[in-house]
């Protein structure tokens, strides 16, 4: 008797490899993974575009809008990636960055992109999408798919939790093993909750990517 694999549920999931929360919850999602019957579809956004055209309201510190600015060139290098190799290969670019932006916390090191590339055998020019406005719209047309869903008020993460795209979970540390589950099964009852909007609570503390 052939023993069937069940069937896995697709969570969508949007990122942007600069944002410390959105890492967090990727570490968390691949811990779901391995105790759910579900598989992370990784998307990309861009929290550029959403706070340097999006939002209506424009009023950014100098200081935060040179970020926005800076954040385009990893999501940037992960779309040119994801035309090269398909999509498939943004999940294993995604962990080379975010590991080497926050678990390393080689934010500002101009090596990260080249090493993420290599790490995942993508060829190094890739590197040059980075300065380049040639895969925005790619970028546009993914970031739309999932705030055209949420709105504009929230930021990244985004996950669709069986067909409902939700903003969150944002968490301090990712849960491991069995609590992981946990929270992805509380997930998908909220998701599956007509009316479901909101839950927040105001962060007292920095992420932890232990």
């Amino acid at each position: 008797m052939i023993n069937e694999q069940p069937e896995l549920d697709e969570a969508a999931f949007w990122f942007d490899p600069l944002c410390p929360w959105a890492w967090v919850t990727s570490r968390w999602l691949l811990e779901v993974e391995q105790v759910r019957p579900v598989r992370a579809d990784w998307r990309i956004m861009s929290l550029a575009y959403l706070n340097l055209e999006q939002r209506e309201d424009k009023g950014l510190s100098d200081d935060y809008r040179a970020l926005m600015e800076k954040a385009w060139g990893s999501v940037r290098v992960c779309a040119a990636a994801a035309e090269h190799a398909g999509r498939d290969v943004l999940g294993p670019l995604y962990t080379a960055i975010g590991t080497r932006l926050h678990n390393q916390r080689r934010r500002e090191d101009p090596t990260v992109i080249t090493e993420a590339l290599a790490e995942t055998g993508l060829p190094l020019s890739l590197a040059s999408a980075a300065t380049s406005t040639e895969f925005d719209q790619l970028i546009r047309a993914s970031h739309d798919e999932a705030f055209n869903e949420v709105g504009l008020d929230v930021g990244t993460p985004v996950l669709r939790v069986g067909g409902t795209a939700l903003f969150g979970p944002v968490l301090r540390k990712a849960p491991r093993g069995e609590a992981a589950g946990q929270l992805w099964d509380g997930l998908v009852m909220v998701a599956a909750t007509d009316g479901f909007f909101e839950l927040k609570r105001s962060r007292d503390s920095k992420p932890s990517f232990e």
